[in-house]
């Protein structure tokens, strides 16, 4: 590969949507799952369209701060490594911080992945010399952290005081569990945002598992430290005979005395493997395949994706009740979970493991996941926390960034900028009426607040009527996966923001078109409201084409304009839709929401699934022409033709159904407040 510096990285072109992202954390050859994360999070970026560059560590932290090797041992990548790297930072040389901060200045967004809090110096150095800092002058990159753990599993002295002072300069914090949001608000974070973790997954592809006999087989996996609960799986061991233990990573220095004191127990003997060391990617899968049960004993945990890797391979897990493994693990299902730190319990869940009906019920149970999706709502609550909406920065102004020109430069060593080549970017459970209190606005306010909010920095997308083709229609039905890729392609060639969930961009392109041919002034005024949640889709190409729309996002309830202390018929614009649109159970409250909310000609925007009647929250095309009907009594009609080519595509698309207990499709309806 070429070298690539930071001064080569070339401006985003005029007229696009793309942002210019400086991602910067731990890459290859530095080795775990931030590791993993870091890159994979560069490579969607650029998959979604974004000019992304990576800048990480040739030197990341003094090896006394971590107990173990902190390498990929003889250079073999986990993940794929991200072509346009420069690692051009080092622990032990303060000047590379300054300097590469300085050839950030015209970027428009800076990620940094926190790794523990003694690097935050390092950070901050990067940010102000990059002029990124809130209360500098602007235009200026937005400084945003993405925080897999707040505070370490195993905290020292200090680190809370250098987590204050991070999140007190930076614009916006992403965190992984509503846990850790609580955390960084508790520690003064200004604006913070949840999404999960999404899959990185180091190992290829599965490898068969053939049929299994003899005694149940686990699997510890990753670098064994004690908040992971191994100590805890081991005495629950003792009393149930018929399980054996793989433990394969590397030990944390301060767990080796305790499980090497616990396997020399009489009633462990043979049953406990201990490879002790750094595992291989290449290796993983013929490993996860040699084995019948993922175990998670966890203490506690902030996120992880071991779940998600051992459902990967087929594996059921074995887990503690603790987030996240409760939301990914169906007990009973597709694996077990256990109190934590409850010995008795845990050995009860490994005599229940000893019968092979049941694991092979628990193995069929397991579906591979979602490796996408996830990462589609992950790169939309990057986008919407990088889009520059304050129209001031909440905090006193700092002292201006050229001061960072009086940092006296380490002698200098040949330490290189980097070598890359430029990259080819190619509940309802509880309904609506149960609205939390996560918003507060006046609605008299509303209005005008929406209209001050000012423009991100990237150039706006010039987008008229004309350049919309005719099949991009306000009322439709999305049934053939082939019709949401031609969605994506128009997205792109229209320069509008990208997505890896297609179904989202037909939503949301359907959405923004009818928008644009019904409520549109010339002047991007419309108020609009997007029920969606942070990062939807439809918020992202409206504020890419010059509209200004405001997000709901709620915790536990769906989001309603009920929450909008707002004035009746002051909206222009309300949307639900995929992927948290609405379903047969909350569809008639929407209705009667958007009716008294919405101005004379404005427009509600709904996603519907539909399907036979065994699919939760799914309708039939029936059902569609009962929520019309009832849309009508309050006042709106439907903007396009249901009974020509709509109805009856629906139709088809549940003749062509192949399952009869899941949704078949998706209806899109455009309604107008008459």
């Amino acid at each position: 590969m070429t070298d690539l510096r930071l001064d080569d990285v070339a401006p985003a072109a005029a007229g696009s949507a793309a942002l210019r992202i400086a991602v910067v954390g731990p890459t290859h050859p530095h080795k775990g799952g931030v590791a993993a994360h870091t890159t994979m999070l560069a490579h969607h970026l650029t998959e979604a369209g974004h000019d992304v560059t990576l800048v990480s560590w040739a030197h990341l932290y003094p090896s006394r701060l971590h107990h173990a090797d902190a390498t990929v041992p003889q250079g073999a990548p986990e993940v794929p490594p991200y072509p346009r790297t420069v690692r051009a930072l080092s622990w032990a040389r303060p000047d590379t911080w300054v300097r590469a901060g300085r050839r950030l200045r015209d970027v428009d967004a800076v990620i940094v992945v926190h790794v523990m809090p003694p690097v935050v110096p390092a950070h901050l150095a990067l940010l102000r010399a990059a002029g990124a800092l809130p209360g500098l002058p602007r235009p200026r990159p937005r400084s945003i952290v993405v925080c897999h753990n707040v505070l370490p599993h195993e905290s020292r002295a200090g680190d809370t005081a250098l987590m204050r002072m991070l999140f007190a300069k930076v614009d916006a914090t992403l965190v992984h569990s509503a846990e850790q949001a609580t955390l960084a608000h508790e520690l003064g974070a200004r604006r913070v945002s949840v999404a999960d973790l999404p899959p990185h997954l180091p190992g290829g592809d599965p490898v068969s598992r053939g049929p299994r006999t003899g005694s149940t087989r686990l699997l510890a996996l990753g670098l064994i430290r004690e908040y992971k609960g191994i100590d805890v799986l081991l005495r629950a061991m003792r009393d149930v005979p018929d399980v054996s233990l793989t433990i394969a990573g590397e030990v944390w220095p301060s767990q080796r005395e305790v499980i090497n004191r616990l396997v020399t127990d009489p009633r462990l003997a043979g049953r406990v493997e201990i490879r002790d060391g750094y595992v291989p990617a290449d290796e993983l899968a013929a490993l996860l395949a040699d084995h019948d049960v993922l175990a998670l004993p966890y203490r506690s945990a902030t996120a992880s994706q071991n779940v998600i890797l051992g459902h990967a391979h087929g594996l059921p897990v074995l887990a503690s009740d603790i987030a996240p493994f409760s939301a990914q693990i169906e007990d009973g299902v597709n694996g077990l979970l256990v109190p934590p730190e409850d010995d008795r319990a845990l050995a009860g869940a490994l005599r229940r493991l000893g019968d092979p009906q049941l694991r092979a019920r628990l193995a069929e149970g397991v579906q591979t996941p979602d490796l996408s999706g996830p990462w589609a709502h992950y790169l939309g609550t990057i986008e919407a926390l990088a889009a520059d909406d304050d129209p001031v920065d909440p905090v006193e102004p700092v002292d201006r960034v050229d001061t960072v020109d009086s940092v006296d430069p380490v002698d200098p060593v040949d330490l290189p900028d980097g070598d890359a080549s430029p990259s080819d970017p190619s509940a309802a459970g509880t309904t609506a009426h149960a609205v939390v209190d996560a918003i507060t606005a006046a609605g008299a306010r509303l209005a005008s607040e929406v209209r001050r909010r000012t423009r991100s920095r990237r150039p706006l997308v010039e987008l008229h009527l004309s350049d919309l083709p005719e099949w991009v229609l306000p009322t439709d039905v999305l049934s053939d996966p082939g019709e949401a890729e031609e969605a994506r392609r128009l997205a792109r060639r229209l320069g509008l923001p990208l997505s890896l969930d297609k179904v989202s961009t037909w939503a949301a392109l359907g959405a923004l078109a009818a928008i644009l041919r019904v409520r549109d002034d010339g002047r991007r005024s419309a108020i609009i409201v997007d029920e969606t949640g942070t990062g939807s889709v439809l918020s992202r190409l409206a504020r890419a084409v010059g509209f200004a729309p405001v997000e709901i996002d709620f915790t536990g309830a769906q989001p309603s304009v009920a929450a909008l202390d707002v004035d009746t018929g002051s909206l222009d614009v309300i949307v639900r839709i995929h992927p948290r649109g609405c379903d047969a159970e909350d569809v008639d409250h929407v209705l009667e929401q958007a009716s008294w909310a919405l101005r004379s000609g404005g427009l509600l925007i709904v996603t519907i699934p539909i399907g036979p009647p065994s699919a939760p929250g799914a309708v039939g095309p029936a059902d569609v022409r009962g929520i019309l009907a009832r849309a009508h009594d309050l006042g709106f009609v439907l903007v396009g033709d249901l009974d020509g080519d709509v109805n009856a595509r629906m139709r088809e698309a549940g003749a062509r159904a192949r399952a009869d207990s899941a949704a078949y499709g998706l209806v899109r309806l455009t309604l107008r407040r008459r």
